[in-house]
């Protein structure tokens, strides 16, 4: 499985992830993307690290790739309109800076 050890909760939040109580069993367990009916793989899962739901407690959510690709596209166009400083440069801010990373490892 693929890991995102740092990803900040901001970033987390803006990719949004569906409400645990609504995911399916194969979606809370990790084996389905969370996003699309794409099976899941140690080789193909990417890990979105820690999430906590008031519902589930701590869980860990999973997608693939190209799913993780265009959330954090939309989310980096939605983020960047509202930070000064990614206005600037993203590399300034760790939320947008977080969202590019993932936009060049998975967007296809």
């Amino acid at each position: 499985m693929i890991r995102l050890h740092e990803i900040p909760p901001q970033a987390l939040d803006l990719l949004a992830l569906p409400d645990f109580g609504g995911l399916d069993a194969d979606r809370a367990r990790g084996a389905v993307c969370l996003w699309c009916p794409e099976r899941l793989t140690a080789e193909t899962a990417v890990g979105l690290g820690e999430y906590t739901d008031p519902e589930a407690g701590r869980w860990w959510p999973r997608a693939c790739g190209p799913c993780v690709g265009r959330r954090a596209h939309g989310a980096l166009y939605t983020h960047v309109t509202l930070c000064e400083p990614c206005v600037d440069d993203v590399g300034q801010c760790e939320t947008g800076l977080t969202l590019t990373r993932l936009v060049r490892r998975y967007r296809r």
